[in-house]
């Protein structure tokens, strides 16, 4: 096998197997990839992230199929990470984006990724983040993110995105959603698709209303979110979104509230890695602890925030099963 660390020149000149192969790595969670990662990362940090979401049946997938042919017309390179569900019976990919995507497989200026959930709460794979550090240093100018579309843990890419865009569609009841969810106020860009249907501009229109009433309400003036209606049908409104992309990207990187969400974005990641090393550190150990503990709370013998907090300390040591005493 290839060192992790001897991929790291060939992904910074473009390799396609070697962004595949340190990309599948990350998604193993291979504790030998980690110094590779950690040499990608610090060489990442050019490319644009959007992140894409919204509600099923919104036609995220084909949107981000449309957009990825107008960004190559206009001479980006467009790497797609698409978060999938996860099989229930073999915890993978079930690979619908990268179907419908098939159109850019030939295309050696768009790389994309299929990645499953594996269970992972907030709609985003616990590789993600590693696989846009790799696409940024290959030389992809854009990194689309898409994530599942599962509502109220969809919240959890705009801590991930420079630019969050959210999807709706007429019919769907999706300003309601919206609302339950909390995916509208995390929107940078709004977009309603399916507009060639003849009850879009009513959806549109309530985007609107609700969009200036919350503009009301939270004073938020850095940044104008607009909404842009889309046809994949007829082919109209991608013009705009591309142009609203490229304003939000501008606000991303040269603005301070740009520089203070690059830095939430900065503590997301580290927050979300130690709870992944952590989980590892726990699963490593607990297995053979559990056993008898499971059985004393069969039993009723031990109730089980106590006999969990027995278990913590076990496998992580006093202060971690302290700590979850204290909380």
């Amino acid at each position: 096998m290839t060192p992790s660390l001897d991929l790291v020149p060939r992904i910074v000149a473009g390799a396609v197997p070697a962004i595949g192969r340190l990309i599948s790595r990350a998604e193993a969670g291979s504790a030998e990839a980690r110094p590779a990662l950690a040499e990608i990362y610090g060489r990442a940090g050019r490319a644009h992230i959007v992140g894409l979401t919204g509600v099923p049946g919104s036609g995220k997938s084909t949107l981000v199929a449309t957009l990825t042919a107008h960004l190559r017309r206009g001479g980006q390179k467009v790497g797609v990470v698409a978060i999938d569900p996860s099989s229930p019976y073999s915890g993978g990919a079930i690979l619908g984006d990268r179907i419908r995507m098939a159109e850019h497989v030939t295309d050696a200026g768009v790389y994309i990724r299929s990645m499953a959930t594996r269970g992972t709460m907030g709609g985003m794979a616990r590789a993600a983040l590693d696989a846009v550090d790799i696409l940024d240093v290959a030389g992809f100018d854009t990194v689309i993110i898409e994530t599942v579309g599962v509502g109220q843990d969809e919240v959890e890419i705009a801590r991930a995105s420079h630019t969050t865009v959210v999807v709706s569609a007429p019919g769907l009841g999706d300003e309601i959603q919206a609302i339950k969810a909390g995916i509208l106020e995390i929107a940078d860009i709004h977009v309603v698709s399916k507009c060639d249907r003849s009850d879009a501009n009513r959806t549109l229109t309530d985007l609107k209303q609700m969009l200036t009433l919350g503009a009301l309400t939270t004073g938020r003036s850095e940044w104008r979110i607009p909404v842009i209606g889309l046809s994949a049908y007829k082919g109209e409104g991608f013009e705009a979104l591309i142009g609203a992309i490229g304003d939000h990207r501008r606000v991303a990187f040269e603005t301070e509230a740009g520089a203070q969400r690059r830095r939430a974005i900065a503590r997301f990641r580290l927050e979300k890695t130690a709870e992944n090393l952590l989980m590892e550190r726990f699963l490593r150990k607990s297995g053979a602890l559990s056993g008898p503990l499971a059985e004393r709370l069969s039993a009723r013998d031990g109730d089980p925030y106590s006999l969990a907090n027995t278990l913590l300390e076990d496998a992580l040591g006093p202060e971690a099963g302290g700590a979850g005493a204290r909380s």
